[in-house]
């Protein structure tokens, strides 16, 4: 049984300087009742062995080890280049030059 009554609501909004009217009150008094009992059923819940969670389902990382593994040779890489200029890949220009 909850505690909420609609002078507490009123009485946060006010604090809150949210102006509410009679019938938003109890509305939102209803609401946190319903909340306030949902609440109290997860607490009774949580009361078993169950291990507190941040997720509710555990995550696994599906990325491959990073390994360190044989670099590519780079005359091999430049030569399957279509352009190349001074040992580097040449590629055609995207920006303008500032003048």
């Amino acid at each position: 049984m909850s505690t909420i009554s609609i002078e507490e609501v009123k009485r946060l909004a006010d604090l809150a300087e949210i102006g509410i009217t009679d019938e938003e009150a109890e509305r939102l008094t209803e609401g946190l009742v319903v909340i306030a009992e949902y609440a109290g059923q997860v607490s009774e819940i949580s009361d078993v062995d169950v291990a507190p969670s941040a997720q509710s389902i555990q995550l696994v990382n599906v990325l491959r080890e990073d390994v360190a593994g044989t670099p590519m040779d780079p005359e091999q890489l430049l030569a399957a280049a279509p352009e190349q200029e001074d040992s580097m890949f040449k590629v055609p220009q995207i920006l303008e030059e500032e003048q």
